[in-house]
């Protein structure tokens, strides 16, 4: 299969963002949160959708 340019950009850039945070998810995620904050935008947070555990008394 030949290698698709834009596969390859995604994935260059998510690999520069990792090693920009070393690859620590909570920085990546305050640096994100920090980055809808200035955008303006509004942003929705859905609560959590857990199933019922069939197994619990």
């Amino acid at each position: 299969m030949k290698p698709d340019p834009i596969i390859e950009e995604i994935h260059r850039i998510r690999q520069e963002r990792a090693e920009k945070f070393d690859h620590d998810l909570s920085e990546m995620f305050k640096e994100l949160k920090e980055q809808e904050k200035k955008s303006g935008r509004r942003f929705v947070s859905l609560p959590i959708k857990r199933k019922p555990n069939p197994n619990a008394a």
